[in-house]
């Protein structure tokens, strides 16, 4: 699926629909076709014709619902409303293929105006996760949430953490905008750290990773609350370690902060000293974490 051509191949009255299901969609997972038709403006055939067109680009799905025919956003629909955003925006002016896949996100590589490579990631909230997530996450108990407004918090939440954090030095990519469940952040060329890529120096990648997860601590008052090496990422060019993927964060004043601290530090240490035969102390990696730097 090339998602670039298929969102120049859509047309205004294509986002109309698909923008009114998005509205008739909030705090439920399917609308009646008559709200979808009243709300996009357009009625008749050119509505119908419109909603076809849109079904058999699997951007909407028609279902039965207690015997009546009622219309469904997909996540591809949902990723042509947030691609128009970012584009009128000036966010983004290309996009091209895919070059990551997490547990929840897909990210692409994009263009900013002006030629500037970026990494788009669709955070893609499923099912199984999103029951995982109502029971991990406080902020995403809200039983009238769908998977799709869920993956909005979830942009939201990533993108003004690293809004916090890039400003104070902190290893994370520079956030650049975002839409919906779409975040725009600048490109890092790099390897994931769970590819476990060889280290000249990997007492130093940990000791800067260790040095951001103060930093978010400290001046910040965030946990990560997640970190593994599935969500750091390791610039090829000088080997400088970035903490990626921070939509599940807690402020440092949540009850659950300090144990998903101890959490990420262990867990990272333990990590380095299996692979790269370091004999790291995690209860002592924590104590630097916890000691406020200058």
């Amino acid at each position: 699926m090339n998602i670039g051509a298929l969102y120049r191949s859509l047309v205004d009255e294509d986002f109309k629909v698909l923008a009114a299901l998005e509205k008739a969609l909030v705090g439920r997972e399917h609308a009646p076709v008559d709200v979808v038709e009243r709300l996009s403006g357009i009625h008749g055939g050119r509505f119908l014709t419109t909603l076809r067109r849109l079904h058999k680009m699997r951007l909407v799905r028609r279902e039965v619902v207690a015997g009546a025919t009622m219309l469904r956003l997909t996540y591809l629909g949902y990723d042509m409303l947030a691609l128009r955003a970012l584009v009128r925006a000036n966010v983004l002016e290309a996009i091209d293929g895919r070059v990551g896949v997490g547990k929840e996100s897909e990210i692409y590589l994009g263009l900013a105006p002006g030629g500037t490579r970026v990494a788009v990631k669709f955070l893609r909230i499923g099912r199984a996760s999103f029951r995982q997530t109502r029971r991990l996450r406080a902020w995403a108990r809200d039983r009238s949430m769908t998977w799709y407004e869920q993956s909005k918090v979830c942009a939201e939440r990533e993108f003004k953490a690293l809004q916090e954090l890039h400003p104070l030095s902190a290893l994370v990519p520079r956030p650049v905008g975002y839409s919906r469940h779409v975040v725009v952040t600048e490109f890092i060329d790099g390897v994931e750290l769970y590819e476990r890529p060889e280290l000249e120096d990997p007492g130093r990648v940990l000791d800067l990773i260790l040095e951001t997860v103060s930093i978010a601590y400290h001046r910040a008052r965030i946990v990560h609350g997640d970190l593994s090496e599935y969500n750091i990422m390791v610039r090829r060019e000088d080997e400088v370690p970035f903490i990626i993927d921070w939509p599940q964060y807690v402020y440092r004043d949540d009850p659950t902060a300090p144990d998903l601290l101890r959490r990420d530090v262990h867990y990272v240490v333990k990590f380095f000293n299996k692979v790269y035969r370091l004999r790291v102390d995690p209860e002592e990696a924590l104590r630097r974490v916890l000691t406020p730097r200058g």
